[in-house]
């Protein structure tokens, strides 16, 4: 038994001076070697070759911008037609119905109808009229057609009448009223 012991013993020993053997540590440093610098020629000819390929990068993005500004472009227009289709259709309807119609009065309430629909539609993208009649002349958004003597010394400088209404889309002026302005 103290044979088994010591075979034990002396195993746990040799277990021991296994583990307890150094391990070499391997350097992390990367050996040094000579460092040659470039020549002036090899600079250059880097430099130039990043130049080169800096520019050609850029050049294809402008492109590729180009193309995505003409792709939205050709259908920025798109959402207002599919809105304007209904209208389209009720004015066809419209003129179907006037061809045998012969009541005034229901063509009349069928086109205050057609340019409800129409207007709401213009209205929900941002289009809103100019009131122009009675307030001072401004350039920023009245175009005198002519001038016509004010009936009374309130009304120079002042729209007597707007012979074409001026719109504004999203708080700028897309279409200036064309204005009778007293003088």
């Amino acid at each position: 038994m103290t044979e088994e012991l010591n075979d034990n013993e002396s195993q746990e020993l040799e277990n021991n001076e296994v583990n307890e053997t150094p391990v070499e540590e391997t350097s992390t440093e990367a050996p040094v070697e000579a460092t040659i610098e470039p020549s002036a020629d090899q600079l250059v000819a880097e430099w130039k070759d990043k130049y080169v390929r800096l520019t050609a990068d850029f050049e294809n993005f402008r492109r590729q911008r180009n193309l995505e500004r003409i792709e939205l472009l050709k259908n920025a227009s798109r959402d207002v037609i599919v809105d304007l289709l209904p209208v389209l259709d009720i004015f066809e309807l419209a003129m179907k119905s006037n061809e045998t119609s012969e009541d005034v009065t229901a063509v009349k309430e069928g086109f205050s109808l057609i340019y409800g629909k129409l207007f709401g539609e213009l209205e929900k993208k941002g289009l809103k009229p100019m009131e122009s009649n009675g307030l001072p002349f401004n350039v920023d958004f009245h175009e005198a057609i002519t001038e016509f003597p004010a009936p009374t010394e309130e009304q120079k400088n002042t729209v007597i009448d707007t012979a074409e209404k001026g719109y504004l889309l999203n708080g700028n002026v897309i279409r200036y009223a064309k204005v009778v302005v007293g003088k």
